[in-house]
């Protein structure tokens, strides 16, 4: 990942959260963007049919920002709520 750089944080409910945040300009935002993608197909194809809220037994899901700002630059917000099983594939895949 060149764009992206997740942080992982927990919270006393057992769902864990991976977040990442890249802010470009437009130039760069394709590439950005096929990040997500990357990483989203990753997540489909590792732990498909398990995607949905975490707190009712799914593997993970996800949300995703993008936000047009001033001056031609771009953020772009990708956060997944994740079982500890997804973190630690994503985790072994990514890190």
């Amino acid at each position: 990942m060149r764009y992206q750089t997740f942080h992982l944080t927990d919270s006393s409910d057992d769902i864990l959260t991976l977040e990442a945040m890249a802010s470009t300009r437009e130039a760069e935002h394709a590439a950005v963007m096929a990040e997500v993608e990357q990483v989203l197909a990753w997540a489909r194809a590792e732990f498909g049919g398990r995607q949905g809220p975490v707190e009712d037994g799914h593997a993970w899901d996800h949300e995703l920002l993008v936000q047009h700002e001033a001056g031609g630059w771009v953020t772009v917000t990708l956060t997944f709520s994740a079982s500890a099983e997804f973190a630690e594939a994503f985790q072994a895949k990514f890190a």
